[in-house]
């Protein structure tokens, strides 16, 4: 680990000192995700309502500048058409680290909810999009969302590392998932104003140790 990546770690704690039952859970989901990145797989994510805006933030830090200054791919770079768009599209692309938020698609998610069964609709996308080597990771307050529950049975089927960020309680998920960071609340909306400071931290150190 780099040293500003564990900076970065050190310094969640001290913002927020009642993360500290979670450290040790905290480190192995981000070394889950950094040997992610490292084999070239990417991370699933889903959760429900506040969850899913959870879902979709972790994704955006991840696929573009966060705090750093990411350098687009020079392969890519390189391997542009030479033409007057790819100049200005070579001053614009940044480096990512692979991610997608499972509750971003629509059409999807209503159709298959729709046709077979609302509580499946993130394991279906799983079944899908998952390859061994990736990383799940369902966001859920009470750790017992059904539709989280059955994508994480579908993730750990199809070998892929599961996480889980819930609150103090135990749960199911927390029964099937790899590691799970059991945030200190109870209250829903304590349970998320946790979860932010840990996933920001998360992303925070997978681009200083990628970038």
């Amino acid at each position: 680990m780099k040293q500003n990546t564990k900076l970065i770690f050190d310094e969640l704690f001290e913002r927020y000192p009642a993360l500290t039952v979670c450290k040790d859970e905290i480190l192995e989901c981000y070394e889950i995700m950094q040997r992610t990145y490292e084999q070239g797989g990417k991370v699933l994510v889903c959760g429900n309502g506040g969850s899913a805006a959870d879902s979709e933030h972790i994704v955006g830090e991840l696929m573009k500048n966060f705090k750093t200054c990411r350098k687009a791919d020079e392969t890519l770079l390189a391997n542009l058409e030479d033409c007057e768009e790819s100049q200005r599209l070579k001053k614009v692309l940044e480096g990512n680290l692979p991610a997608i938020s499972l509750t971003s698609h629509l059409s999807l998610t209503t159709a298959y909810s729709n046709d077979k069964e609302p509580s499946a609709v993130f394991a279906q996308q799983l079944s899908g999009l998952g390859q061994k080597g990736d990383t799940f990771i369902a966001i859920s307050t009470s750790g017992n969302s059904l539709n989280c529950v059955y994508a994480c049975l579908v993730a750990k089927a199809k070998g892929l590392k599961t996480i889980a960020f819930t609150g103090e309680k135990d749960s199911r998920l927390f029964e099937l998932s790899d590691v799970t960071v059991k945030v200190p609340a109870r209250e829903t909306f304590k349970i998320q104003e946790y979860h932010l400071p840990v996933y920001h931290a998360l992303c925070a150190m997978l681009e200083s140790e990628n970038f």
